[in-house]
């Protein structure tokens, strides 16, 4: 998978920026690990929810990288129950 599955037809303002973000991080790895997350639930996260992805994407990549990884800690108010639901989403198998 290349890039974004989901139109962001439908979506508010807001989704459809966060959307964008999650999809044009810097780092191909944060791409696909925050974009494919982004396209499966952008549209059922609360207005908290989106809060707190608005405040990890301010994390540099690296940083949420490690902490994605466990190789890093990101401070208590960076890694709520958003955080946790992202860093065990499913990352689909690669086609053989």
């Amino acid at each position: 998978m290349t890039g974004t599955t989901r139109s962001s037809e439908g979506l508010d303002a807001r989704r459809k920026r966060l959307l964008f973000r999650c999809w044009h991080r810097g780092t191909r790895e944060m791409d696909l690990i925050l974009g494919r997350f982004a396209d499966a639930e952008i549209g059922n996260l609360s207005d908290a929810e989106l809060g707190e992805l608005e405040t990890l994407l301010d994390v540099n990549d690296p940083d949420l990288y490690a902490a994605i990884t466990a190789d890093k800690v990101l401070p208590a108010g960076v890694t709520g129950a958003l955080f946790a639901r992202i860093k065990a989403f499913p990352i689909p198998e690669r086609d053989a």
